[in-house]
Parts: C-alpha cells; structure tokens; sequence
C-alpha cells in the first residue's frame, strides 16, 4: 500500500498543472504524453472515477488511428478499456450507458484479436447491461459476423423478451436479420 501512495503521489506531482487536467477530462486537449495517457488514467481513477470522463478519454484516444491496421493502437486501446472496465464497478454502473458502451466496444475490439475472449466480454456486457438494446444487437452482430445465425437470432429475440431499449432498434435489427443482410443496422439506425 505504502508503495502504491508513493506512486500515486509522485504522479500527482508530475501532472500537477491543473488546466491541463481540466482540459483533458473536457475532451478538449490531447495530453501532452501522446503514447501513455497515464496523467489522464491516473486522474480520472483518482477523481471521479465514471463512465462518462472513461468513455470520453478512451473514444479520443481511437481517434489517433486505425485500431484494425495498427497493432501498437489496437493493444494500447485494448489495454486502457480493460483498465477502464476492471476500474468501474458492475453493481454500481450497470445502469449508465456510457458504461455500456465502454463494454461493447472493448469487445469490439477485443474480437479483432481474439473471437472467445470477445465473445466472454459480450456475455458481460450482455450480463452487466441488459436494459440497452445496443448491447445485445452488438453481440448479435458479432455472432453474425461469425457465422453463428442461430445465436444471432436467440440473442435478439432474447433481448426483445428482457424488454431491453428502444425496442424499435432490436424491431430493426430483427428485420435486417430476417432480409439477410450482414449489418443488422445501418450507420444512420445506430
């Protein structure tokens, strides 16, 4: 514990400039270590500890490439959400959409390396977030994308029963099943 505290004091001091943090936990200014963020890691873990300064820090740090075609970026951004998701509680945000959608994507993501390990973060997000229709739509997705039609369909007809929401999105999703289509929504129904 002792070492701990020495560590998280010495990161205080180093990030110390209080306008950047400020800056960083708006979204509005790149962190001045490009390649760690630990400045913003440390602090959010430190403060306020939510989904919301979570998700807005991990979707701006997408946003320095590619995470299909960088390996560097795809293993930085898998890294950063498993911290994310090992730092907020299930009990206590399972509720908050951001949240949610701090899980999806880190199965996302974690399909682009490994479909069984996406596949478990899926049945958490599915598991921890029940209420948003996005989150079973994108496991249903996934299963799709591999092939798995029966699953895909169990899983939206699932989420339709749980009463997850908006039930139009799974309606939609259902449909586009149905069509055969390989997106079970388009950009503009996300």
């Amino acid at each position: 514990i002792a070492s701990i505290m020495n560590r998280v004091r010495d990161l205080k001091n180093k990030y110390r400039n209080e306008d950047n943090i400020t800056d960083e936990l708006n979204c509005t200014k790149v962190s001045a270590d490009t390649t760690d963020n630990s400045g913003t890691v440390n602090h959010i873990m430190m403060t306020t500890n939510n989904p919301e300064d979570w998700l807005c820090f991990l979707l701006r740090l997408e946003k320095k490439g590619i995470p299909q075609t960088d390996v560097s970026l795809l293993n930085r951004l898998i890294g950063r959400y498993s911290q994310a998701v090992t730092a907020l509680p299930a009990e206590k945000h399972s509720q908050d959409e951001s949240y949610a959608r701090i899980l999806v994507r880190f199965a996302e993501l974690k399909a682009l390396q490994d479909p069984e390990e996406a596949r478990d973060q899926f049945h958490l997000a599915r598991l921890n977030c029940k209420k948003f229709a996005f989150v079973h739509v994108a496991f249903a997705q996934f299963e799709l994308s591999q092939g798995n039609v029966k699953k895909c369909k169990q899983l939206l007809q699932k989420a339709v029963e749980c009463s997850a929401v908006p039930l139009e999105m799974l309606e939609t999703a259902l449909q586009n099943f149905h069509l055969q289509k390989k997106q079970l929504l388009s950009d503009e129904e996300k």
